[in-house]
């Protein structure tokens, strides 16, 4: 009788420490699944704001540098023109 208690007392303690390793190990699993996939998505989002300011970033310099060129070609234009007509009169 002491032997079958011994042995049921024994085996009850195993299988709650086989559940509890169980619970913890699949807790720490997914606690590690949720870091991981919050750093991923943290890093997209840095790199998609970087991309998206760098483009904002050059298209605004482009519509800068034209705007430059037109503003420096119309002044070239209008001053060949005023040289032109101050010639001929």
């Amino acid at each position: 009788v002491v032997v079958v208690v011994v042995v049921v007392v024994v085996v009850v303690v195993v299988v709650v420490v086989v559940v509890v390793v169980v619970v913890v190990v699949v807790v720490v699993v997914v606690v590690v699944v949720v870091v991981v996939v919050v750093v991923v998505v943290v890093v997209v989002v840095v790199v998609v704001v970087v991309v998206v300011v760098v483009v904002d970033v050059v298209v605004v310099v482009v519509v800068l540098v034209v705007v430059l060129v037109v503003v420096v070609v119309v002044v070239v234009v209008v001053v060949v023109v005023v040289v032109v007509v101050v010639v001929v009169v």
